[in-house]
C-alpha cells in the first residue's frame, strides 16, 4: 500500500475502513501524536478497551512480547488496537529485523497495528535500516508522514483551534502568536489553551497574546533588535541582561539577532530592486517563517542599507570573538550592542 495523505487517514477513520498496519511519523511532532490518539481510540473500539488496546515503548519492549499481543484475539470486539511508539529502526538488530518482518507481513485481520513516532526523528537519508522499514510496512500497510505546516495552514490550525474553544482569533492574531512562540505547533497549542482559558469568550486580542503568550528566544531577540534600531540603549541592555540572567547561550544570542538583521538586509535590498518584501523567501529558507519578512519590512525602511552591511560587519567580529577567545562573553555582547546603537543612531550610508 503506499504513503497516504492525511485527508485519506481521517476518512478512514471517519468510515472506519482501517488498514491492518499504520506508521504515523514526521516533523510535525504535535500532528502525529493527534492522529496516534484519535486513530488508536477509533480502532480500540468503545468497549472493553482494558483488553482490546495494548501500548508499548519500542525502546523498551521486545519485539516477541509486541507481537504475542499482535497475535492474540480481541475480547468480545470485531477488532484491538496495538500501538507502538519510540521505536528506532537504526537500534533493531539483525535478528529483531527478521522478527519485525515477520510480525508485519503476517498481522491478523482483527488486529489494527499502529507504529507511531510522536518523539522520535527519522532521518532516511542517513541509514538504510528506516528506508528498509517504511519499505516494508508500504508493503503491508499505510505511511502517513506529517510534514511541517506552511505559514497559512498553521493560521488556518491556530484559527479554527480557537474557535472549537469558544473564542475568536484573527489571522493577523495568529500570526502575532507565532511571532510571539515559534511555529512549532505543539507549543502553539498549548498557548492557545492558555490564552482561550484566561478570555474564555470573545474575542483573543494582540493585547492578551503580549500579556500571556510565553515568547521563545527568537521573538526576545527580535525585541533587543527592536530596542538597538528605535536607539533605546536602556532598553536593550535591559533585555540583553534579562536573556543572560534567563540562562540562554550568547552564542545562540549573537545567531538570533544576526537572523534578525539579515532579514532587515535581505528585505531593504529586495524592496530598493523594486520587488516585494517576501521575495527573499524564494531564495532563503523562510518557510514557516515568513512571519519575519513582514516583521523586517516595517523596520528595515528607517535606515539605508549601508547601515544593515555594517552592522553586520559587527556581528561577524562578534562571532568571531565568541567562538575563539577564552574573555568575557558578556563583554563582547554588551560591547556589539553599544556599536549597534552608535550605527542606528548614526544611520550610516557606508
Amino acid at each position: 500500500m503506499p504513503e497516504i495523505t492525511e485527508a485519506e487517514l481521517k476518512k478512514q477513520m471517519k468510515e472506519s475502513q482501517f488498514a491492518g498496519l499504520y506508521f504515523l511519523y514526521g516533523e510535525e511532532k504535535y500532528l502525529v501524536s493527534y492522529y496516534m490518539k484519535k486513530l488508536s481510540v477509533k480502532a480500540a473500539g468503545k468497549q472493553f478497551t482494558d483488553f482490546n488496546f495494548q501500548k508499548f515503548d519500542g525502546g523498551e519492549t521486545g519485539v516477541d512480547r509486541i507481537a504475542e499481543a499482535a497475535q492474540s484475539l480481541p475480547f468480545f470486539a470485531e477488532q484491538k488496537c496495538v500501538l507502538v511508539t519510540n521505536l528506532d529502526a537504526n537500534a533493531i538488530k539483525t535478528v529483531e529485523a527478521n522478527k519485525w518482518k515477520e510480525l508485519l507481513s503476517s498481522l491478523p485481520q482483527t488486529t489494527i497495528f499502529v507504529i507511531a513516532l510522536p518523539d522520535v526523528n527519522v532521518d532516511e537519508k542517513k541509514g538504510k535500516n528506516w528506508k528498509k522499514f517504511i519499505r516494508l510496512i508500504k508493503d503491508n500497510g499505510n505511511v502517513v508522514k506529517f510534514g511541517r505546516r506552511t505559514a497559512a495552514q498553521t493560521q488556518k490550525l491556530l484559527c479554527s483551534g480557537a474557535q472549537k474553544r469558544g473564542c475568536v482569533l484573527s489571522p493577523r492574531n495568529a500570526d502575532r502568536l507565532v511571532g510571539n512562540c515559534g511555529a512549532d505547533l505543539t507549543t502553539l497549542f498549548h498557548e492557545l489553551e492558555k490564552i482561550c482559558s484566561y478570555v474564555k469568550q470573545g474575542e483573543v486580542t494582540a493585547q492578551v497574546i503580549d500579556k500571556l503568550a510565553v515568547k521563545n528566544l527568537e521573538a526576545r531577540v527580535f525585541d533587543l533588535s527592536k530596542a538597538v534600531l528605535a536607539g533605546s540603549g536602556d532598553r536593550a541592555y535591559s533585555i540583553l541582561n534579562l536573556l543572560l540572567e534567563q540562562g540562554e547561550e550568547p552564542v545562540m544570542i549573537l545567531a538570533v539577532l544576526s537572523s534578525a538583521y539579515l532579514d532587515l538586509y535581505r528585505v531593504r535590498a529586495s524592496i530598493q530592486s523594486g520587488l516585494s518584501g517576501t521575495e527573499p523567501a524564494k531564495y532563503f529558507d523562510y518557510a514557516r517563517k515568513e512571519f519575519r519578512l513582514r516583521n523586517a519590512e516595517r523596520s528595515s525602511g528607517r535606515y539605508p542599507a549601508g547601515m544593515y552591511r555594517e552592522s553586520l560587519k559587527e556581528l561577524l567580529s562578534a562571532d568571531l570573538s565568541l567562538k575563539s577567545s577564552r574573555g568575557d562573553r558578556r563583554i563582547v555582547l554588551e560591547q556589539l550592542i553599544a556599536r549597534l546603537l552608535i550605527l542606528s543612531e548614526r544611520g550610516t550610508t557606508v
